[in-house]
């Protein structure tokens, strides 16, 4: 008989996309899956995936339905929702079989995970991110207290030497106090436990000394999975196997199909994402690039919630400008500020664009004093698109980890200027591990100048070597979606049918 499995992402689209794409390749390998989502990120579920004969798509409420406009993060009382929601999900007459097990966004965890042990259904936790920054945080955690003098280095018992940690790896970064709360508001420290008691605590990365979230979050579950693969973070999958003792398979980049199967063709963002705000067309920046020499352009693109500051923003506005470099700048509403957008504070989508929120960064002037070596894009970019064409050189990111992984599987080296949490993992990463890229300076704890980034700029587009080792990376994901994540899925497939009825 088919088993059944239930996906449970936490709140966000940088957290459904990836859990989307899993449920793909779980159908594929015959399980029922059913997609537990919140009512208000309905809309962004595409109808090709609702209309799949192995994937049901079962909706709870966040808030009480006489709440007049479901928001995109829950208020500070959802909790009792979430659950009795899931638990009516779990009784109903709807559902004539027990799920074998759920895999739980690890972020989810303390929301369903009493509820869950209670029904007697077994957890997987699912990291979205990569496993490097579960790996360091739990390397520092136990190499715990740090010292490190200026210049100096340690190399964490089981982890590669390539990340040994240095003293700007353990200085506390201001940026990281004006960092939004992380769930949004709502979701932050003062929300009430869940039933249970299962307790709550600071969101975002430990502090020195502290155990990692993680370590809590997962404790029950029977395995870890990860969104990322050997060909990319084997020695960090490995450190977390060897120390929580569960099977952990990587299973991504949990990219879109499209993106496996379009090697050497430029991607087309619009026939899989949905198109938002912008004050430019797919077609005008497809246009843009094709005048542009193949390996020139540096594309500068920063996260939703975290970046420059204004006066960082003015910095880079300069050095773009007198790098000589062509470049695609993208600005998104309230570039520069310490707050994200209006839609990240509960807004429903679409309330905010960059013709209505005037606030942040604006590069004023800058269009015209650089012409048509530059590309301003106000609000939404096509993000693949322009890491998939051939005139693209360089990417100029915060090291999310989505971005992360789309720049490398196509080959784009990047200059990393991370601002928090996982970003500072990913980047090393890249620039200590991979050895695909720079940091876009070694003291990311100051405001940087308009010479870090021209010095960082000039580093990334020097290095022809370092450009090699980007595109030889990339070359290992031409021929579709990675090897080692198909034959970890298969081994949780085999897992699934011999531990769980």
């Amino acid at each position: 008989m088919t088993k059944e499995i239930w996906v449970l992402p936490f709140f966000g689209q940088g957290h459904l996309f990836p859990c989307m794409e899993l449920c793909k390749h779980l159908a594929s390998r015959n399980f029922q899956v059913t997609l537990v989502i919140t009512s208000n990120v309905a809309s962004s579920v595409p109808s090709s995936l609702r209309q799949h004969p192995l994937i049901r798509v079962a909706e709870i409420s966040p808030e009480p339905a006489s709440h007049p406009e479901p928001r995109i993060h829950p208020p500070h009382h959802a909790h009792g929702h979430l659950s009795s929601g899931l638990e009516k999900l779990l009784l109903s007459p709807s559902n004539p079989t027990r799920p074998a097990c759920a895999v739980v966004d690890v972020m989810m965890t303390r929301w369903f995970a009493d509820l869950l042990a209670k029904h007697g259904i077994p957890t997987v936790a699912f990291f979205t991110s990569g496993a490097i920054a579960s790996a360091m945080e739990h390397a520092k955690w136990k190499a715990y207290p740090i010292e490190l003098k200026p210049g100096e280095t340690r190399i964490l018992p089981g982890m590669p030497d390539s990340v040994a940690l240095t003293d700007t790896d353990l200085k506390r970064r201001p940026r990281e106090e004006r960092r939004p709360p992380r769930p949004p508001p709502g979701l932050g420290d003062n929300f009430p436990p869940p039933p249970g008691g299962r307790g709550f605590r600071r969101m975002g990365p430990p502090e020195p000394g502290e155990e990692p979230m993680w370590m809590e979050e997962t404790r029950e579950a029977t395995a870890l999975m990860f969104n990322t693969c050997q060909e990319m973070e084997r020695p960090f999958m490995d450190y977390m196997a060897n120390q929580t003792g569960k099977p952990v398979w990587g299973v991504g980049p949990l990219l879109p199909e499209q993106y496996w199967n379009s090697a050497g063709l430029v991607l087309r963002d619009r026939e899989f994402r949905s198109d938002r705000k912008s004050s430019v067309t797919e077609d005008g920046v497809l246009q843009w690039l094709d005048s542009k020499p193949r390996g020139s352009v540096l594309y500068v693109s920063f996260g939703t919630e975290v970046g420059p500051t204004v006066e960082e923003y003015v910095q880079l506005s300069e050095a773009l400008e007198s790098s000589g470099q062509p470049f695609i700048l993208v600005l998104r509403p309230g570039s520069g500020k310490s707050v994200p957008p209006r839609a990240m504070l509960g807004l429903r989508p679409g309330l905010s664009s960059p013709e209505e929120d005037d606030e942040g960064y604006s590069a004023e002037g800058l269009d015209e004093r650089v012409g048509d070596r530059g590309l301003i894009i106000r609000g939404w970019a096509p993000q693949l698109l322009i890491l998939s064409h051939p005139s693209t050189g360089g990417f100029l990111s915060h090291c999310g980890w989505n971005s992360t992984v789309e720049a490398l599987g196509l080959g784009v080296p990047i200059l990393a200027w991370p601002f928090r949490g996982d970003q500072y993992h990913n980047a090393k990463l890249v620039v200590a591990h991979l050895k695909v890229g720079y940091m876009v300076s070694d003291d990311l704890g100051r405001t940087l100048k308009k010479d870090d980034v021209i010095k960082g700029i000039e580093k990334l587009t020097g290095d022809k070597e370092m450009k090699k080792r980007a595109e030889n990376l990339g070359a290992q994901f031409q021929q579709g979606f990675p090897r080692s994540s198909v034959t970890a899925l298969d081994a949780f497939k085999d897992y699934a049918n011999k531990t769980w009825v």
